[in-house]
């Protein structure tokens, strides 16, 4: 099945005849999507999984792009055959599916595609298993016209949260003006919380767009406004964790020496201030909150009221000045992060799917070969096979991180999206601190 993903196995069913008249036919229906990269939630825990299970998720077997109104159904349907579905719309027959088949004098399987990315994956859980009578129109026949409105099939981005895998949030994903789901929710909350009006919609829509060009602009970020760029998320998410620097309303001769002490290190970090923290106030400080004001036009020369002190309005601009070269100091931490975690990606040593009893392969190998490495599965026993001596060593992961309690826990001894996060996050930050240690040769 091209690109898809079926979101609930049914069991396999079968009818036969090639009917040339519509008729009424019992259906057992799911659906399925189309992943897209740097998505924040997967199904199966990762874009490779997700796309292994059925496809590419372009074109369905007959070679039609997928759009709206496209339907796997079993071989016994001829491409092009439509399906009258009450409440979904008339769709047509362009895809195949291992588990879509028929069962004698039983329903018959139908997948519907739902959708590209967030939004079509949240439209896939949300839709779930239907039972229903449809008219079908065989090939021939007098047929309908298609139409199928997916915005008329509900989309929670709430319901992607049990699949969550982006291992820092906002950096791993890519939104942009249209999209739809948890991604662009999460950034709509960063944004609200950093004083930038966007509603918590779901929806990158004209008022997310214009809350992210304010905080573009408040920090001097020059990015395109109508998506998520990697520099973008990381000045967000940077913002969101960086404390504002302590109130230093009035620094002056006789201020607190705390103050003052305060006000060189500020200065002194935003390299204004080349002295000792001495608690002093004296003509060095004086001359870099000058300097620091005159850039700023606060003041045009020494001789201005409030020049080489520092009233509310400079320490205003100080607090902003500071709190930006703090936020891009912590952004750059954060693509050098990215930048690392991309690395090890494609050197294809990091897990990047959900894993369980009878789970083999590849995957399966490398969680256990990082679990010997923890000193929790013996190396001798690498096998690729998930059985419970793997399940005995994630388990004892699990407990270690506090992702459970014990091991009667949903969750226990499996990978899930936050024991597969767990791990990942790991390998990154061990690989991260080596690189800044010893530049990227190290890996």
């Amino acid at each position: 099945m091209a690109m898809v993903i079926a979101i609930t196995a049914i069991a396999p069913l079968h009818v036969a005849g090639e009917p040339t008249e519509p008729y009424m036919q019992e259906f057992i229906l799911t659906a399925y999507y189309s992943p897209l990269p740097d998505q924040c939630c997967y199904v199966l825990g990762g874009e490779r999984a997700d796309k292994i299970m059925n496809g590419e998720g372009r074109a369905g077997a007959d070679g039609t792009p997928v759009y709206p109104g496209m339907i796997a159904a079993p071989a016994s349907y001829p491409f092009g055959t439509r399906v009258d579905l009450p409440g979904i719309g008339v769709v047509a027959v362009h895809d195949r599916g291992g588990a879509i088949t028929e069962l004698p004098g039983g329903p018959h399987r139908l997948d519907v595609w739902v959708g590209f990315g967030e939004e079509g994956l949240a439209r896939a859980l949300a839709f779930g298993v239907q039972r229903m009578q449809a008219r079908v129109y065989p090939v021939g026949s007098a047929q309908p016209q298609e139409h199928v409105d997916l915005d008329a099939l509900p989309a929670p981005a709430e319901r992607l949260q049990d699949y969550f895998v982006a291992d820092s949030g906002l950096l791993d994903v890519r939104v942009k003006r249209g999209d739809r789901g948890l991604s662009v929710l999460l950034l709509q909350e960063k944004l609200r919380a950093l004083g930038h009006d966007a509603p918590p919609s779901g929806e990158f829509d004209a008022q997310t767009e214009a809350a992210l060009r304010g905080f573009q602009r408040d920090m001097g970020l020059h990015e395109p406004s109508d998506s998520l760029t990697p520099a973008t998320a990381a000045w967000v998410l940077a913002a969101s964790v960086t404390e504002p620097t302590p109130r230093i309303d009035h620094v002056r001769e006789g201020s607190p020496r705390s103050d003052i002490s305060e006000a060189q290190r500020v200065l002194r970090y935003l390299g204004y201030y080349h002295g000792r923290t001495t608690g002093s106030y004296d003509d060095n400080l004086a001359a870099a909150i000058l300097r620091f004001q005159q850039n700023a036009g606060i003041v045009g020369g020494p001789d201005q009221p409030g020049a080489g002190i520092i009233g509310p309005l400079t320490f205003k601009t100080i607090a902003h000045s500071w709190f930006k070269k703090a936020v891009a100091d912590r952004a750059e931490r954060y693509l050098l992060f990215k930048r690392v975690a991309e690395r090890l990606t494609g050197k294809g040593v990091l897990p990047a799917r959900f894993l369980s009893d009878g789970s083999t392969g590849d995957d399966v190998r490398l969680v256990q070969g990082l679990l010997a490495e923890r000193g929790l599965f013996p190396a001798d026993k690498i096998n690729g096979v998930f059985g419970p001596q793997t399940k005995d060593a994630v388990l004892k992961f699990q407990l270690k991180h506090g992702l459970v309690l014990k091991g009667s826990d949903t969750g226990a001894g499996n990978i899930g999206p936050a024991t597969l996060r767990a791990l990942r996050v790991e390998e990154m930050t061990e690989a991260y601190r080596a690189v800044r240690g010893g530049g990227w040769g190290v890996l």
